[in-house]
């Protein structure tokens, strides 16, 4: 039985799709806080579970019987997320779950300016101490970021950051593709394969000024990039209608690029997929 967490999320659900182009709806489970969300995969014959990581008595049942498990982490911005994959991993110890992929993202690291790369890190190590079997998907930025973290670029003609440095924009689709495929492998004995830290990103890791010219390309546009001091950064992000709190908050992923901690890519989701993975030149093509 492969167990699926996050099911109603836009990335656990679509494993989920993938999941059940290649097996019957009888081999997976899908595990959801509110289980009226998940119908549509009742609908086809799935198990809908109800669990939640914030109700630790929820859990063993949601993780029964599971051989392989996806443990999406937490997108609650105001949890303690640490905590959280804390309670579902001594839940999935307690129930023998056979292997855990957990979804972490590339950069993870103790002392990033990002702070989920902070958590995902810690997270990590929680799996290495558990005796679990585990595969943590470090994955790319996902590439629909870009909506945001561009910035209103299309009516400025200027991409403004404070701070730049290449990043491996990977779409969050083709990650959730490669997640189905490893989960794949393990019901035909291949998990060993991906033990512990997995890295699966685009092919290519542009800065934002590159991001720049490709985005001059794609709409035959004068489109420029340009680096501001971080506060004057925030002022004018805040003055075009973003929360502070978040703006701040997204200040550690420009902070984290400039370091180069999202810089590497890796040939692995080429690979699973049998493609090439979407890139920053689809996606803004895309987006008009």
């Amino acid at each position: 039985m492969i167990v699926i967490t996050g099911a109603t999320g836009a990335f656990g659900g679509a494993t989920v799709e993938h999941l059940l182009a290649e097996l019957p709806a009888s081999e997976i489970a899908v595990v959801a806080r509110d289980v009226t969300t998940a119908q549509r995969f009742a609908e086809r014959g799935v198990e809908v579970r109800e669990g939640d990581y914030a109700r630790p008595a929820t859990l063993p049942a949601a993780f029964a019987h599971a051989e392989q498990l996806l443990l999406v982490s937490s997108s609650d911005p105001h949890a303690d997320a640490v905590a959280l994959h804390r309670t579902a991993i001594d839940a999935a110890v307690d129930a023998g779950v056979g292997r855990v992929l957990y979804t972490s993202h590339q950069g993870a690291a103790p002392t990033s300016p990002f702070f989920p790369a902070q958590h995902h890190h810690a997270t990590e190590q929680l799996l290495a101490q558990s005796g679990l079997a585990w595969t943590s998907l470090r994955n790319g930025f996902y590439l629909h970021s870009l909506t945001w973290l561009l910035g209103p670029w299309q009516q400025t003609g200027v991409i403004a950051v404070p701070a730049d440095g290449p990043v491996s924009w990977t779409s969050r689709d083709d990650e959730a593709e490669a997640a189905a495929r490893i989960l794949l492998a393990g019901r035909a004995g291949g998990a060993a394969r991906f033990d512990g830290p997995v890295t699966l990103t685009a092919n290519a890791a542009p800065t934002f000024a590159e991001i720049a010219a490709i985005a001059g390309e794609v709409t035959g546009r004068e489109i420029t990039s340009t680096a501001l001091p971080e506060e004057e950064w925030i002022a004018q992000r805040v003055a075009d209608g973003q929360p502070e709190p978040m703006v701040r908050f997204l200040l550690g992923m420009y902070q984290a690029a400039g370091a180069g901690l999202f810089a590497g890519t890796d040939p692995l989701l080429a690979e699973l997929l049998g493609r090439e993975p979407a890139s920053v030149r689809d996606f803004l093509t895309a987006e008009g």
